[in-house]
């Protein structure tokens, strides 16, 4: 792999990066919130590959066109030719583990793999396996009042759903095999990227949504119960959801909490 090459594929990363990072296929792989990095290490490297091509490609000196330097500043190389040449006009060569880099370009160009689902929650410990700050705020206005399936689950886990009280609240998942055969909702969570997700659970009593495939999103409105299960994978307490009704909707835009 000589000096273009490894600009091309250097361009092509880059370029890639950015693609994913100005659409919501990012979100298959890091946070939110890391939008703005990936779009600056982006164009961090869409810059120095062009730079690097402008660089090789270049017309040469008229001294070194025509010889009448006789490689006196031609640098630390041998024989009046510089560093990078081999003493036969061409330059050197990269190792050829440098077109690996090609199989990420081809995975965010070709490939979108799906969020991580029931499958990743069968295999993890639901993260809620420790203590938390139990001195939650207010749960936010309306009726239902919109939370999400981790502050769900944390408020009723960590101080009994004494902030949640009667009110009802409506959360977004998808279905999961449960421990008991019984289907569970479910929210990957990340800490910084898909290698960490970890699975939020919750049991459901009530208007239970039967009969659906893994994976299918559901929109569930209820209210506390104080109901716990436990996690076969680690042991940890499950809370419940009383479902009072809910319906099938589409994956959201981010499909991560």
């Amino acid at each position: 792999m000589n000096r273009q090459a490894q600009a091309v594929v250097l361009l092509l990363l880059g370029g890639a990066v950015v693609r994913a990072s100005v659409t919501d296929l990012y979100l298959r792989y890091v946070k939110e919130g890391l939008r703005p990095f990936l779009i600056a290490a982006g164009l961090v490297l869409v810059a120095a590959a062009v730079m690097t091509l402008w660089y090789d490609l270049r017309p040469a000196p008229r001294g070194d066109a025509h010889g009448a330097d006789d490689g006196a500043d031609d640098g630390p190389g041998t024989g009046g030719h510089p560093a990078d040449d081999d003493g036969h006009g061409h330059g050197h060569h990269g190792p050829r583990v440098g077109w690996l880099l090609l199989l990420p370009v081809l995975g965010l160009l070709l490939v979108a793999p799906p969020a991580l689902g029931s499958y990743a929650v069968g295999q993890a410990g639901t993260a809620l396996a420790g203590q938390q700050q139990s001195d939650y705020p207010p749960l936010p206005p309306g009726d239902p009042a919109p939370v999400t399936v981790l502050d769900y689950a944390s408020r009723a886990l960590f101080e009994r759903g004494a902030s949640i009280g009667d009110r009802r609240v409506r959360l977004t998942g998808f279905i999961a095999p449960g421990p008991d055969g019984q289907p569970i909702l479910a929210r990957m969570v990340l800490s910084c990227c898909a290698a960490d997700g970890r699975p939020v659970k919750l049991g459901m009593t009530g208007d239970v949504p039967l009969g659906l495939p893994p994976d299918t999103w559901v929109e569930l409105t209820g209210r506390y119960s104080d109901r716990v299960g436990r996690d076969p994978v680690n042991d940890a307490e499950i809370p419940y959801l009383a479902v009072e009704s809910w319906r099938e909707v589409p994956a959201p835009r981010n499909q991560y909490e």
